[in-house]
């Protein structure tokens, strides 16, 4: 297991490269995209078996990883030029024209680290779980990963992909939602309440996990326990609670900044509140 406070000081450059890159551009994810961040440092620079300096599509015996909620773009984008994909300079042009950054991740523009376009939300599931499944085939032992917005869950999809996935043991497959409760026009509970989450889950035939989004310990510790917990029959489903907007106070737990970009006065009140710089691009 890595460091954890060597990961909590690559997040917090990660959510500084987030706001930056939303404020370069006026315009992006910025409240998602910190929520995830904890997450995404603890995948690739800890949980992942991958090889960032050899990037290839097909991913033989290699640990994968799809972004459904394709809008957290900025979040990905900066853990993967921090883990080796390519350079950190290159964040400076997200969003920006003839970019391989763009909004939402493509393959057209062949990014080191994208296997799939991702932003129409509801399909990532589907794409794990069809790479999962060719895996297996193959025999080859490795591991699909796959990470979802709460509001995605609305999306009928979804669970037309979980019922396959149980029904078809699709048990080397361990995918996230990421549950901050928030969405582009409010709460979750208000737009269309999930219900009972866990519950759902386990009711499609999924092994349901909990975990603390933001806190580097649990989220190492649980997943290491789905690691162990797969090739068990079962799919596995980690319900991860997150703060959107996490690290910055003024977008803490506010919906309003699921896609705002901050102004140059809130872009230096949130840099001089994510104060561990490991050196911004």
């Amino acid at each position: 297991m890595s460091d954890i406070n060597e990961l909590k000081r690559i997040a917090t450059q990660v959510r500084r490269d987030i706001v930056r890159m939303v404020h370069g551009v006026s315009s992006g994810h910025p409240g998602g995209s910190l929520g995830c961040a904890d997450f995404l440092v603890a995948l690739y620079f800890d949980v992942l078996n991958h090889n960032p300096k050899a990037f290839n599509m097909e991913a033989e015996n290699e640990d994968v990883f799809f972004l459904s909620n394709g809008h957290i773009s900025p979040a990905w984008y900066s853990v993967l030029s921090r883990s080796g994909y390519f350079p950190v300079s290159e964040l400076s042009t997200f969003r920006k024209l003839n970019s391989r950054l763009q909004g939402h991740p493509t393959t057209a523009e062949r990014l080191p680290g994208i296997r799939i376009a991702s932003g129409s939300l509801g399909q990532g599931l589907s794409v794990a779980i069809g790479v999962a499944e060719a895996k297996k085939l193959k025999g080859d032992k490795s591991l699909v990963f796959s990470l979802h917005g709460d509001g995605e869950l609305q999306e009928g999809q979804i669970w037309e992909a979980a019922m396959y996935a149980a029904a078809n043991n699709i048990d080397n497959l361990i995918s996230v939602v990421d549950y901050n409760r928030q969405q582009i026009d409010g709460t979750v509970e208000e737009v269309l309440s999930l219900g009972d989450l866990k519950a759902k889950w386990e009711a499609f035939g999924w092994n349901v996990l909990e975990v603390d989004g933001n806190d580097m310990a649990q989220l190492l510790n649980t997943l290491e326990k789905a690691k162990n917990e797969a090739f068990h029959s079962k799919p596995i489903m980690i319900l991860m609670t997150t703060i959107m907007g996490k690290g910055v106070s003024f977008m803490e737990n506010d919906h309003k900044w699921h896609g705002s970009p901050p102004n140059d006065e809130q872009l230096a009140q949130a840099l001089n509140e994510l104060q561990e710089s490991l050196g911004d691009y």
